[in-house]
């Protein structure tokens, strides 16, 4: 018991308790984008009835730079303003959340056409796996120079 108290208190601080807050608010962005950007690009417009794809798009970019600096600030406390340190954290948020589409994509294709999962049970699954992708690359490999940059910033 106490070993799972222990795993417990590792894995439920601060900082995760702040990423899934700041990831509700970034999937509220991105929802919030999509409805405005759909709403205003009506199907007349250059994109025919492919306008939500372009909406989807913009949603996306929105939900991506809130999520960069609400971890950046508010999450990892990365507090370094310095131009160096901004774009290396900001050029590796940005592949990593194009890798986890890309596995967000994938997997769904795979769940769905694939393995002929429900949409809703494939969306849930995998993004089980993709928030703990950007968790990780979050933590591990985009913010884990906070406390010397942090220093000298």
């Amino acid at each position: 018991m106490e070993k799972l108290k222990a795993l417990l208190k590792k894995i439920i601080n601060r900082e995760t308790i702040t990423y899934v807050i700041f990831g509700v608010l970034t999937t509220a962005v991105n929802f919030a984008f999509f409805h405005i950007c759909n709403k205003l690009l009506t199907d007349d417009v250059f994109l025919k009835d492919k306008n939500y794809l372009f909406s989807n798009i913009l949603a996306w970019i929105a939900a991506v730079l809130f999520a960069f600096f609400t971890n950046k600030l508010f999450v990892f406390k990365s507090k370094s303003w310095k131009a160096k340190t901004v774009v290396r954290e900001f050029v590796s948020f940005i592949g990593a959340r194009l890798f986890s589409l890309g596995v967000d994509e994938g997997g769904m294709f795979l769940f769905v056409s694939v393995l002929n999962f429900n949409k809703m049970i494939a969306k849930l699954i995998v993004q089980v796996a993709i928030v703990l992708i950007n968790y990780f690359f979050s933590k591990f490999l985009i913010f884990k120079n906070k406390k010397e940059e942090n220093k000298e910033g």
